[in-house]
């Protein structure tokens, strides 16, 4: 098993465009071979000092797969094709974290 934390830069002021959008996504990647976790998140302030900068432009994908050859596949899955298509002009980078258990 293989964990991704990806992270999702928007331009400002898309993020409630963007949001449904993703969600919409979020079942067919669900449904996807060796998909075991595909969350979106936003940041919220936990008062914590600990705590980095808060981001309204930020969204972070836990996910966790089987393997990651299922990684890849889901990269070029149509309906990833299709999403990326719909969210390009509101996207600014997206950066991942592939991470394997110790």
């Amino acid at each position: 098993m293989i964990q991704v934390i990806a992270t999702i830069d928007l331009k400002p002021g898309c993020r409630e465009e963007f949001l449904p959008l993703l969600n919409d996504n979020v079942p067919k990647v669900k449904a996807e071979d060796g998909c075991l976790a595909y969350d979106p998140f936003v940041d919220i302030d936990s008062g914590l000092s600990v705590q980095g900068e808060i981001s309204d432009n930020v969204v972070t994908l836990v996910e966790a797969w089987s393997s990651i050859e299922a990684l890849q596949a889901h990269l070029k899955a149509p309906h990833m094709a299709a999403y990326r298509e719909k969210v390009k002009n509101m996207v600014t980078n997206v950066t991942i974290q592939v991470l394997k258990p110790i």
